[in-house]
């Protein structure tokens, strides 16, 4: 027979302790333990909080002060083969690179295999080495080209036919010479 139990005392603390079980203490342990853990890594990550913000202004306190002047130490005039460089490396990265390559996607037909751009920033000028499939071809390329407003003048400088290749292709260059965009 299944043992009842009955009880007619009234609700109490004391009671409710003694009849607690051991599983249930140990869950309550547990969670102190947590508790105790959570609180101590919270305590110790605001400490390193603090301590990077007192790092994070003795270096903005640095940074604010300027730095001497090196005495005596004159920085040297430039000299004219600088500014040529300096003033040569200037022009070719302020090529209108964009406009130039969709004026040439835009004249370039499929039957025109692009193999080389070579601007000269300097003359404003374009040198395009490509390939065709016919002289017609090639020509139509270069009468597309002087269509594009970007270039002033454009002029086939020179061509000559791939005897190596079983296709026979021609090769060709031409010189573009862009206005200012």
């Amino acid at each position: 027979m299944k043992q009842l139990h009955i009880d007619f005392s009234s609700p109490s603390l004391q009671r409710t302790l003694h009849r607690t079980g051991a599983l249930s203490w140990a869950v309550v342990a547990v969670a102190l333990l947590l508790c105790a853990a959570a609180g101590w890594t919270g305590w110790r990550l605001l400490q390193q909080q603090q301590a990077d913000q007192a790092t994070l202004a003795a270096a903005r306190l640095r940074a604010a002060v300027p730095a001497p002047a090196p005495v005596g130490k004159a920085t040297p005039p430039v000299t004219e083969v600088q500014a040529s460089a300096v003033n040569a490396a200037i022009l070719q990265l302020n090529l209108p690179w964009r406009a130039l390559h969709d004026a040439i996607a835009d004249a370039t037909p499929a039957e025109i295999a692009m193999l080389a751009l070579e601007p000269d920033a300097r003359k404003r000028s374009m040198k395009i080495t490509a390939e065709a499939k016919s002289s017609d071809a090639m020509i139509g390329y270069v009468e597309e080209l002087k269509k594009q407003e970007l270039f002033g003048s454009v002029s086939l400088t020179r061509h000559e036919v791939n005897e190596q290749d079983p296709a026979r292709p021609i090769r060709f260059q031409i010189e573009a010479e862009w206005v200012a965009p």
